[in-house]
């Protein structure tokens, strides 16, 4: 078996310390992937793994030629793309990973983890406030053009959504990216930015911002 040659061949995992637990998908302990593999199942393409290694993020045992990934830098794996998810930076990321390698028990890397947790959410909090202060601008700066008769966003109040359109204009009003809404709606993001290119098409706008600015004075979706 393959798992078997892997072994005899010295695929072993370094010592990684204590980790979150996190879902990770793989089918048990004595698992190994290669990068095709590892690259498949987190939804990475293989230069991204590259990356991680050039970082210091991640380590590949080595089967002649090819890289091979054990149980632990599978799990390690699955923290940092969570981390990537979050759209949490790379910085970040190295500043935590370092932290979990030092961590002296499971209870401090759980500790460690949910305080980048709460950091990122501060400062999605604070993103998304600035976000909102500028679809308002936008939303007054087309009022304005229609009161000089250049535009009408009350036009957004017969424009028709289906319901996974409302969904996605919901995200884009909460200021995710393509990317993230892809993963959110469970599409690829090619779909995904077809989808909000509809959108914002059906609005007569330019853009998502003035799309999300055109729906919130139409009161298509709530402003808060």
């Amino acid at each position: 078996m393959q798992q078997d040659s892997w072994k005899q061949a010295g695929a072993k995992d370094d010592p990684v310390g204590f980790l979150p637990q996190l879902p990770v998908p793989y089918r048990g302990p004595d698992d190994r992937l290669a990068i095709a593999e590892m690259a498949e199942v987190f939804g990475v393409t293989h230069r991204t793994l590259h990356f991680y290694e050039e970082k210091g993020l991640l380590t590949a045992a080595r089967m002649g030629p090819m890289r091979v990934y054990g149980e632990d830098h599978i799990r390690r794996m699955a923290v940092i793309n969570a981390c990537r998810e979050i759209d949490m930076p790379i910085a970040a990321i190295q500043e935590l990973m370092a932290a979990l390698d030092r961590a002296e028990n499971q209870e401090r890397a759980d500790e460690l983890f949910d305080a980048a947790l709460q950091a990122r959410r501060r400062e999605l909090a604070a993103q998304q406030s600035i976000l909102r202060r500028q679809m308002q601008k936008i939303a007054e700066l087309l009022e304005g053009r229609s009161v000089e008769g250049e535009d009408d966003p009350t036009a957004a109040e017969h424009v028709h959504l289906s319901p996974i359109e409302s969904d996605c204009l919901g995200f884009m009003a909460e200021g995710y990216s393509a990317s993230r809404i892809a993963g959110l709606m469970d599409m690829d993001l090619t779909a995904a930015l077809t989808l909000e290119s509809g959108i914002i098409r059906k609005f007569g706008a330019h853009n998502r911002f003035q799309a999300v600015a055109k729906a919130v004075l139409a009161g298509v979706i709530a402003s808060e």
